[in-house]
């Protein structure tokens, strides 16, 4: 696969995962979030998979579209993945509502020929 055709996919599961932590989400308050374990799962599973994803994308792609914060992304993946005792309910939250959103909109620009 061809630098590009990885990292248009790469984009995707990406933007997928970012998708899937809104739906996750949705009609959600914080209290309920606290009180749910799967929800709460189902989440930073999302978040992990994004930030994977953002992992493999080319240093090149990464280069050139510096408006996604791809250092955070990673970051927040890798605290998910391997410091868990360290997550802190209130900071995953505030990122499924406050950043998400936008990186959403950022990345349906970026993947080529999502319908959604």
């Amino acid at each position: 696969m061809r630098p590009e055709e990885r990292d248009a996919a790469l984009l995707w599961d990406m933007l997928d995962a970012a998708r899937a932590v809104r739906d996750f989400t949705l009609g959600v308050t914080f209290e309920v979030y606290v009180a749910d374990r799967r929800v709460q799962f189902a989440v930073e599973r999302g978040l992990e998979i994004l930030g994977e994803a953002a992992h493999h994308i080319s240093d090149k792609f990464r280069a050139a579209h510096p408006e996604i914060p791809w250092g955070g992304i990673v970051g927040q993946r890798n605290v998910l993945a391997h410091e868990y005792g360290e997550i802190k309910p209130e900071r995953i939250w505030r990122v499924a509502m406050e950043r998400l959103p936008d990186l959403i909109r950022m990345l349906e620009r970026l993947v080529p020929g999502d319908g959604a």
